[in-house]
């Protein structure tokens, strides 16, 4: 067994204008100070991290993560979150999703799409030249809008869409091969990649892909009502990066999983800070461990009622307090009888 990394912080709800949380130098003070020992990168936040000189100079990620651990942290993973959302977007959601780019290809899906597609090779390359085995991403969706089947779905509409999300990550994943590192899809609603069989449907089109692997996040399967801790054994072999993250799921007569159009506060599905929610830590935590993970436990701050950095410093002591140390014996060690195999057929009686 394997003793959890961390805790690491995901910074992408954190980096911001104002000090300490508008540069690299300050915001990796600010991370140990609040108690971590590692930090998730959003790629393309500029405040924080040049994600085409990281692909480019392996001389510049040198000197990223020596200022992080100069600082008392380290960097855990790359995120790709915003532009793997754009390899695959729906045209429902063009305008709602242009932001996710630069100003140059907005208007302009094709652009848009392969602007994405190149923003994920280059962070696939940084990662490499950081020396790190997985980056996080999102599938997109191309099915999304199709979720609840009404009206009827036509026939073979699924299949396609999940034909042609395969077809685009594809090359990337194959990229990611090259690399040595890791895609891990954060199964996640409103991504085609939101569940268990979802996943599945994807992996089988990749040709079972090595590079194809998962964020686990629990709050989703929370607000989704789905087995959180099976789905740890279910997909052991696959989970290559973990985000803490709490939920709380309280439905009513009113509402239920689709929230009535209700702000965050006003849902039955509500994110929480680390221990607020209804996410049994305590059994994550243990899967893991039982399953050889070997990656970090990256808090990821979403709360719909506490400030972030109140949220940040509790999260860095949740997570500390949860992680197993693993043993390296076995508690009755202490009673072996030192029997040999020819002691065990006598005991049996052969």
């Amino acid at each position: 067994m394997k003793t959890i990394k961390g805790p690491g912080l995901f910074l992408a709800q954190f980096a911001g204008d104002a000090a300490p949380f508008n540069s690299w130098d300050s915001i990796t003070k600010w991370a140990a100070d609040c108690g971590y020992k590692g930090v998730q990168v959003p790629s393309w936040d500029g405040r924080l991290f040049d994600l085409k000189k990281a692909a480019e100079s392996k001389t510049y990620c040198d000197e990223v993560a020596g200022k992080a651990r100069d600082n008392g942290v380290e960097i855990t993973e790359l995120s790709t979150h915003l532009q793997g959302q754009l390899v695959a977007a729906h045209p429902a959601y063009d305008e709602a999703f242009d932001g996710f780019a630069v100003p140059q290809v907005r208007g302009n899906p094709k652009a848009r799409q392969e602007w994405a597609v190149e923003q994920v090779k280059l962070a696939l390359t940084a990662s490499k030249n950081l020396g790190l085995g997985a980056m996080a991403s999102f599938s997109g969706a191309l099915a999304w809008p199709f979720v609840y089947p009404w009206p009827q779905r036509p026939a073979g509409l699924v299949e396609t869409a999940f034909d042609e999300l395969a077809r685009r990550w594809k090359p990337i994943l194959d990229h990611a091969e090259d690399c040595g590192v890791d895609v891990c899809y954060e199964i996640h609603p409103g991504e085609d990649l939101h569940d268990g069989i979802t996943y599945e449907m994807f992996l089988e089109r990749t040709g079972n892909h090595a590079r194809a692997c998962m964020l686990y996040d629990p709050s989703h399967y929370v607000l989704q009502c789905l087995d959180y801790l099976e789905n740890i054994d279910i997909y052991k072999d696959r989970i290559r990066m973990f985000h803490v993250k709490d939920a709380e799921f309280n439905p009513t007569g009113r509402q239920g999983v689709y929230g009535g159009y209700q702000s965050w506060v006003n849902r039955a599905g509500r994110f929480r800070s680390l221990g607020d929610g209804q996410v049994d830590f305590g059994a994550v935590f243990s899967k893991m461990a039982a399953n050889d993970f070997a990656g970090w436990a990256v808090v990821e701050w979403e709360c719909c009622l506490k400030h972030p950095e109140d949220g940040a410093r509790e999260g860095s002591e949740f997570v500390t307090a949860h992680i197993i140390r693993v043993t390296e014996k076995a508690f009755d060690d202490f009673a072996d009888s030192g029997t040999d195999e020819a002691a065990n057929r006598r005991m049996l009686g052969i």
